[in-house]
């Protein structure tokens, strides 16, 4: 059996976006902990990504959105170096610093490397712990601690790049991913499936077209409830498409101990929907599946939840 890949960088933890704030460096850390204490990391098959490029990134985003963001950092980089602000808000919630567009490119070519990889036969399957995270950034805008949307490009490249014909996508994460619903909505080459809390951020007008299967839950919803949604709707429609690839946005942000949403998930539960997707990458897919680290803000329960997520992925 080939291994399951690990994609990721240290250039991942000198993205930050200010003091206090819960998409911080010490995410990845908590991960690589627990992979060491638990000598999970022996099992997988670690790799360093390269860059995405730009004729890449226009795969999901505008060129015009792509140029802006690279002009941002050189201006705040020429601040930095005067002694002025650190920080360049984007949004309310999202900031860069001057490592930022090294760790975007970076998380990016994780997904597109981990693609590549993975369809090649060199891996199973694999997983991309990266930062910042990508589910809410759209065509042309950032937003939600996101810069590049990393699993949306990944599905246009394995379909443009690699001649796939059908892929999936599914987003976990206790916020709706409108940004990859932004840049998919209506390729009927892409199924999108994903179950988040509602109302909750993002407010946004949710796409309505063939290819999304949005399941929105209200707050407290339970692990056991969600199963029997994706029982009910995510795998019937998962059949239909058949799949020759399946991409996760994976994030762990609706465990009941995560204070960023208040869904009752735990690791077994995170285990089983890796089972569901697993066995339909079998079936579908010769197994080809690239999981991508979206949210998930308590360090413990993100870190046990990843560990769950891997050993369903790597068979341990």
């Amino acid at each position: 059996m080939k291994p399951t890949g690990y994609f990721t960088h240290r250039a991942f933890t000198r993205h930050e976006m200010g003091a206090g704030h819960p998409e911080c460096p010490q995410r990845l850390g908590a991960i690589e902990d627990r992979l060491l204490i638990t000598g999970l990391g022996d099992a997988l098959e670690r790799r360093e990504p390269t860059p995405a490029s730009m004729s890449e990134l226009e795969l999901a985003h505008d060129r015009l959105y792509i140029a802006s963001l690279r002009g941002l950092t050189d201006e705040l980089r020429e601040e930095v170096v005067a002694g002025g602000p650190t920080h360049l808000a984007l949004d309310p919630d999202t900031s860069i610093n001057v490592h930022s567009w090294e760790a975007a490119l970076l998380a990016a070519g994780a997904a597109l490397n981990a693609t590549d990889a993975v369809i090649a036969g060199e891996l199973e399957n694999a997983f991309c712990a990266v930062r910042p995270p990508g589910h809410h950034a759209c065509r042309g805008k950032a937003m939600g601690f996101c810069l590049f949307n990393n699993v949306a490009l990944a599905a246009k490249y394995a379909l443009d790049r690699h001649g796939l014909k059908r892929v999936a996508i599914i987003d976990f994460d206790v916020h709706h991913g409108n940004g990859t619903e932004d840049i998919v909505a209506g390729d009927e080459r892409i199924l999108m499936c994903s179950f988040y809390q509602h109302p909750f951020y993002p407010e946004w007008p949710h796409a309505s077209a063939p290819n999304l299967v949005n399941l929105p839950v209200p707050a407290y919803t339970k692990g056991m409830d969600v199963r029997e949604l994706i029982d009910a709707t995510w795998l019937p429609r998962l059949e239909a498409h058949r799949p020759e690839m399946i991409f996760i946005s994976a994030g762990f942000d609706a465990h009941r101990e995560d204070d960023l949403g208040q869904l009752g998930l735990v690791e077994q539960d995170y285990a089983w929907i890796t089972e569901q997707l697993k066995a339909v990458a079998r079936r579908h897919a010769q197994g080809r599946i690239v999981s991508v680290l979206e949210g998930g803000y308590n360090l413990s329960a993100l870190a046990r939840s990843v560990e769950a997520h891997l050993r369903v992925l790597a068979g341990v």
